[in-house]
């Protein structure tokens, strides 16, 4: 399937992917590649506006003893093209994620429009967004951990690659590792280039054994660039605490 998308990402053009496909892979893996996603000129485009973006807040990661670099928090009201293709995968993700919770019989169930699910967010106290650029230079890196704080978590959430591996940076690899119960982390290396995306599980997701359906246990990281400069970045769909967001709080794999 062509996954080639203008940066204008459409709601029509979200609708014509194949979303059946998606979710297959998402089931079977814990993430789905979206390769091309940006062209590579939209791609570098974007990583050059987000150093003129006032709205950023930027946490470094060496002093949350979470690695080296830097993240860059969006504002609230997140600015465009991020919040339209907020609001596009979250109406194409919820159906699955209510899938999960199904099949892990759980009974919370995620409204179909985004708006309607940070209501909920709101009304719990979750008001810092958690979607955000990260920034790593030559020894920088992100550590494992989830972004699971607070009562209405989104089981899934976008990662993206806005500079090009082997000639803007070496190293920085995107890497996932899934715990399922009496058996040791499973590591996959996601392969990302300029302007290719990624739908990964937040935290848990359901497998399907020979005894019926349990529950897995997902982390992310970026491994440590050996060279140049790494700008990507994710988009949450859930936020995050206001005491854990001013703590910049993760849960970490110690």
């Amino acid at each position: 399937m062509n996954m080639s998308l203008p940066m204008t990402l459409s709601t029509g053009t979200f609708d014509t992917l194949d979303w059946s496909a998606i979710a297959a892979q998402l089931d079977s893996e814990g993430y789905a590649a979206l390769p091309g996603l940006l062209r590579a000129d939209e791609a570098r485009a974007l990583a050059r506006e987000a150093g003129t973006w006032d709205a950023l807040r930027r946490a470094s990661l060496d002093s949350l003893d979470l690695g080296r670099g830097d993240l860059l928090y969006f504002d609230a009201a997140l600015p465009q093209p991020w919040a339209r293709w907020r609001t596009d995968f979250y109406r194409q993700l919820a159906p699955l994620a209510n899938r999960w919770n199904e099949m892990l019989g759980m009974t919370y169930r995620f409204p179909a429009q985004l708006n309607a699910f940070l209501e909920r967010n709101r009304r719990a106290g979750q008001t810092q967004t958690q979607s955000h650029l990260n920034r790593l230079g030559t020894d920088d890196y992100l550590a494992l951990h989830q972004r699971n704080e607070g009562e209405h978590v989104f089981p899934l959430q976008v990662v993206a690659l806005l500079s090009a591996p082997g000639k803007d940076f070496t190293g920085g690899e995107l890497v996932l590792t899934e715990q399922r119960p009496r058996m040791q982390s499973r590591p996959t290396v996601v392969p990302l280039g300029l302007g290719d995306a990624a739908i990964i599980a937040t935290a848990q997701r359901p497998f399907k054994g020979s005894s019926g359906c349990y529950r897995v246990n997902l982390r992310h990281a970026i491994s440590r660039v050996r060279s140049g400069e790494r700008i990507g970045f994710e988009l949450s769909f859930h936020d995050a605490p206001q005491a854990a967001n001013d703590q910049h709080a993760f849960d970490l794999d110690t």
